[in-house]
Protein backbone atom coordinates (compact mmCIF):
# COMPACT_ATOMS: atom_id res chain seq x y z
CA UNK A 1 0.00 0.00 0.00
CA UNK A 2 1.64 3.45 -0.89
CA UNK A 3 2.21 6.23 1.98
CA UNK A 4 -0.29 8.28 -0.16
CA UNK A 5 -3.28 5.96 0.08
CA UNK A 6 -2.55 5.34 4.11
CA UNK A 7 -2.58 8.64 4.73
CA UNK A 8 -6.02 9.20 2.65
CA UNK A 9 -7.05 5.64 4.76
CA UNK A 10 -6.06 7.47 8.12
CA UNK A 11 -7.39 10.94 7.54
CA UNK A 12 -10.97 9.18 6.29
CA UNK A 13 -10.90 7.38 9.84
CA UNK A 14 -9.87 10.52 11.80
CA UNK A 15 -12.65 12.53 10.46
CA UNK A 16 -15.29 9.64 10.52
CA UNK A 17 -14.22 9.70 14.27
CA UNK A 18 -14.28 13.10 14.76
CA UNK A 19 -18.07 13.45 13.23
CA UNK A 20 -19.16 10.70 15.57
CA UNK A 21 -17.40 12.36 18.27
CA UNK A 22 -19.22 15.99 17.56
CA UNK A 23 -22.48 14.28 17.19
CA UNK A 24 -22.36 12.58 20.47
CA UNK A 25 -21.48 15.77 22.35
CA UNK A 26 -24.49 17.29 20.33
CA UNK A 27 -26.48 14.11 21.65
CA UNK A 28 -25.28 14.50 25.62
CA UNK A 29 -26.00 18.47 25.40
CA UNK A 30 -29.61 18.11 23.85
CA UNK A 31 -30.80 15.61 26.65
CA UNK A 32 -28.89 17.78 29.55
CA UNK A 33 -31.78 20.74 28.05
CA UNK A 34 -34.54 17.79 27.47
CA UNK A 35 -33.57 15.13 29.65
CA UNK A 36 -35.18 11.57 28.23
CA UNK A 37 -37.54 9.10 30.23
CA UNK A 38 -39.04 5.94 29.97
CA UNK A 39 -42.04 5.45 31.91
CA UNK A 40 -44.10 2.03 32.20
CA UNK A 41 -47.34 1.70 33.10
CA UNK A 42 -48.67 -2.30 34.08
CA UNK A 43 -52.40 -2.32 34.42
CA UNK A 44 -53.67 -5.84 36.09
CA UNK A 45 -56.98 -7.26 35.88
CA UNK A 46 -57.98 -10.21 33.66
CA UNK A 47 -56.66 -8.12 30.63
CA UNK A 48 -53.76 -6.93 32.25
CA UNK A 49 -52.33 -4.12 29.78
CA UNK A 50 -48.38 -2.65 30.22
CA UNK A 51 -47.90 0.62 28.25
CA UNK A 52 -44.53 1.89 27.97
CA UNK A 53 -43.57 5.51 26.47
CA UNK A 54 -40.03 7.01 25.73
CA UNK A 55 -39.94 10.48 25.21
CA UNK A 56 -37.54 14.26 25.71
CA UNK A 57 -39.03 16.25 28.54
CA UNK A 58 -38.26 19.91 27.76
CA UNK A 59 -38.64 22.77 30.13
CA UNK A 60 -41.00 26.25 29.93
CA UNK A 61 -37.78 28.08 31.13
CA UNK A 62 -40.52 31.43 30.93
CA UNK A 63 -41.24 31.02 27.48
CA UNK A 64 -44.98 30.78 26.03
CA UNK A 65 -45.14 27.56 24.83
CA UNK A 66 -48.67 26.73 22.75
CA UNK A 67 -49.08 29.05 20.44
CA UNK A 68 -45.48 30.16 20.91
CA UNK A 69 -42.61 27.52 21.09
CA UNK A 70 -45.03 24.84 19.56
CA UNK A 71 -47.08 26.73 16.95
CA UNK A 72 -50.82 26.32 17.16
CA UNK A 73 -51.77 24.10 14.32
CA UNK A 74 -48.77 22.90 13.04
CA UNK A 75 -47.96 19.21 14.02
CA UNK A 76 -45.51 19.03 16.61
CA UNK A 77 -43.35 15.46 17.38
CA UNK A 78 -44.73 15.78 21.21
CA UNK A 79 -41.40 16.49 23.13
CA UNK A 80 -38.11 17.32 22.33
CA UNK A 81 -34.94 15.59 20.04
CA UNK A 82 -36.00 12.03 18.79
CA UNK A 83 -39.70 10.54 17.91
CA UNK A 84 -42.00 10.09 21.26
CA UNK A 85 -42.42 6.26 21.35
CA UNK A 86 -45.21 4.52 22.91
CA UNK A 87 -45.64 0.37 23.24
CA UNK A 88 -48.69 -1.17 24.08
CA UNK A 89 -48.83 -4.78 25.18
CA UNK A 90 -52.04 -5.60 23.67
CA UNK A 91 -54.79 -4.32 21.66
CA UNK A 92 -56.25 -1.20 22.75
CA UNK A 93 -58.93 1.62 21.45
CA UNK A 94 -56.72 4.73 21.12
CA UNK A 95 -60.10 8.02 21.60
CA UNK A 96 -62.45 5.63 19.23
CA UNK A 97 -59.58 4.18 16.96
CA UNK A 98 -58.62 0.48 17.62
CA UNK A 99 -54.75 -0.04 17.48
CA UNK A 100 -53.18 -3.45 17.49
CA UNK A 101 -50.32 -4.06 20.30
CA UNK A 102 -46.98 -2.80 18.96
CA UNK A 103 -45.05 0.15 19.12
CA UNK A 104 -45.99 3.58 17.42
CA UNK A 105 -44.85 7.20 17.57
CA UNK A 106 -46.81 9.84 19.43
CA UNK A 107 -47.24 13.40 17.30
CA UNK A 108 -49.63 16.12 18.22
CA UNK A 109 -50.98 19.39 16.47
CA UNK A 110 -51.88 21.68 19.44
CA UNK A 111 -54.49 24.14 19.11
CA UNK A 112 -56.09 26.60 21.27
CA UNK A 113 -59.11 24.83 22.10
CA UNK A 114 -58.30 21.12 21.02
CA UNK A 115 -55.24 18.91 20.28
CA UNK A 116 -55.28 16.16 17.44
CA UNK A 117 -53.13 13.10 18.48
CA UNK A 118 -51.75 10.76 16.03
CA UNK A 119 -50.15 7.37 16.56
CA UNK A 120 -48.02 6.27 13.90
CA UNK A 121 -46.16 3.07 12.86
CA UNK A 122 -43.78 4.58 11.54
CA UNK A 123 -40.06 5.15 13.17
CA UNK A 124 -38.24 8.05 13.17
CA UNK A 125 -34.51 8.55 13.87
CA UNK A 126 -35.18 12.13 15.04
CA UNK A 127 -38.57 14.05 15.26
CA UNK A 128 -38.13 17.20 13.06
CA UNK A 129 -36.29 17.70 9.58
CA UNK A 130 -33.30 20.47 9.09
CA UNK A 131 -36.13 23.30 8.73
CA UNK A 132 -37.49 21.61 12.08
CA UNK A 133 -40.45 20.73 10.71
CA UNK A 134 -42.14 17.81 12.41
CA UNK A 135 -40.91 14.38 10.25
CA UNK A 136 -44.27 12.47 10.90
CA UNK A 137 -45.68 10.90 7.37
CA UNK A 138 -49.06 11.18 7.62
CA UNK A 139 -49.42 7.98 5.74
CA UNK A 140 -48.14 5.83 8.14
CA UNK A 141 -50.94 7.19 10.56
CA UNK A 142 -53.04 4.25 12.64
CA UNK A 143 -55.26 6.79 15.12
CA UNK A 144 -55.76 10.44 15.16
CA UNK A 145 -57.73 11.34 18.06
CA UNK A 146 -59.51 15.07 18.49
CA UNK A 147 -59.38 15.80 22.04
CA UNK A 148 -60.35 19.21 24.42
CA UNK A 149 -57.87 21.48 25.62
CA UNK A 150 -58.12 21.67 29.53
CA UNK A 151 -56.48 23.55 31.88
CA UNK A 152 -53.47 22.12 34.02
CA UNK A 153 -53.61 21.28 37.19
CA UNK A 154 -50.64 23.42 39.42
CA UNK A 155 -49.70 25.65 36.25
CA UNK A 156 -47.32 25.94 35.02
CA UNK A 157 -46.21 22.84 34.74
CA UNK A 158 -42.49 23.84 34.17
CA UNK A 159 -41.09 20.47 32.47
CA UNK A 160 -42.89 18.51 30.03
CA UNK A 161 -44.97 15.24 31.04
CA UNK A 162 -47.22 12.33 30.02
CA UNK A 163 -48.77 10.00 32.18
CA UNK A 164 -51.38 7.54 31.95
CA UNK A 165 -54.38 7.71 34.47
CA UNK A 166 -56.45 5.45 35.40
CA UNK A 167 -59.87 5.61 37.61
CA UNK A 168 -62.24 3.19 38.72
CA UNK A 169 -64.14 3.54 35.15
CA UNK A 170 -61.38 4.90 32.75
CA UNK A 171 -57.72 4.76 32.17
CA UNK A 172 -56.21 8.01 29.72
CA UNK A 173 -53.03 9.10 28.21
CA UNK A 174 -52.35 12.59 29.91
CA UNK A 175 -50.13 15.42 27.82
CA UNK A 176 -49.27 18.11 30.34
CA UNK A 177 -47.08 21.36 29.70
CA UNK A 178 -47.07 25.26 31.24
CA UNK A 179 -50.81 25.41 31.82
CA UNK A 180 -52.48 22.91 29.20
CA UNK A 181 -53.44 19.14 29.76
CA UNK A 182 -55.28 17.07 27.36
CA UNK A 183 -56.31 12.95 28.00
CA UNK A 184 -56.81 10.72 25.57
CA UNK A 185 -58.98 8.06 26.46
CA UNK A 186 -58.18 4.47 26.17
CA UNK A 187 -60.02 1.07 26.43
CA UNK A 188 -58.45 -2.01 27.08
Amino acid sequence: MSTTLKRILIGAVVVAAMVFGIRRYQLVQTKKASPEETISFYFMNADSLNVEITYCRPYKKGRVIFGGLVPYNKVWRTGANEATLITVSKDIRFGDKPIRAGTYTLWTMPGPDAWTVYLNSKMYSWGVDMDGNAQRDPAFDVAAVSVPVKAAANAPVEQFRINMEEDSTALALTLTWDDVMVAVPIVR
